[in-house]
């Protein structure tokens, strides 16, 4: 797989050379970007979902994330087809969408509470395959929560085994903040299966909910 690092390079440069990677790729090659903040995490994730491409982001470090992106079929074969460019020629409406250095994609004061490892009451099955539904769909919107907070059974959402556990990651990357409860995760004893995110407590959630603009639980 190949890997562009372009940790401390200025927008919209992350997103214009995984681009032009792209383009030289074979059809299902993959080609790694880091960075080192949300919006190009953002930004290279727009540009994927634009071109239809399959993508996976990740947060590594504290000022280290990866987005993985895979290339398409007709991605090597159309930039040798292509006709050169002019200097003159003036980037279509789309593209200069995409290459724009979109600003954070977070919803302010927009908290997700995970309350339960299931959507609704009822069949326990369903109620697990909503859940895992609804955190795949949060994961693919253009605007995003500022916090997710578990507690609960929501707890095992975040935990080893967790169907949710890469849209999780998918949604730390582009800098939301996932939080699941520590009193939780010794209650179910998951204190050592947390995959995603960092523990809080009952004074930090009660924060967060006062602080909240608006509160959706699914």
């Amino acid at each position: 797989m190949k890997q562009l690092d372009e940790r401390g390079k200025q927008c919209p440069m992350p997103v214009i050379e995984a681009k032009q990677a792209l383009e030289k790729a074979e059809p299902g090659e993959k080609i790694e970007v880091i960075v080192d903040n949300e919006i190009a995490v953002q930004n290279l994730t727009k540009m994927a979902k634009h071109k239809q491409l399959k993508s996976v982001s990740e947060k590594k470090g504290e000022r280290e994330f990866s987005v993985v992106i895979e290339a398409g079929e007709m991605g090597r074969k159309a930039a040798e087809t292509a006709p050169p460019e002019s200097a003159e020629e003036e980037p279509d409406e789309a593209e200069t969408e995409v290459i724009a250095c979109a600003p954070d994609g977070k919803a302010k004061g927009l908290v997700i509470v995970l309350s339960s490892n299931q959507m609704g009451s009822g069949d326990e099955v369903l109620g697990k395959l909503l859940m895992k539904g609804f955190v795949y769909a949060l994961s693919h919107q253009e605007q995003l929560p500022e916090k997710v907070l578990m507690y609960n059974s929501g707890a095992f959402l975040s935990c080893e085994g967790s169907d949710s556990l890469e849209d999780l990651k998918e949604l730390e990357a582009q800098g939301v903040e996932i939080l699941t409860c520590g009193t939780c995760l010794n209650h179910y004893h998951l204190e050592d299966k947390l995959q995603v995110g960092g523990v809080t407590n009952m004074y930090d959630i009660t924060e967060s909910l006062l602080q909240a603009k608006r509160i959706i639980r699914p």
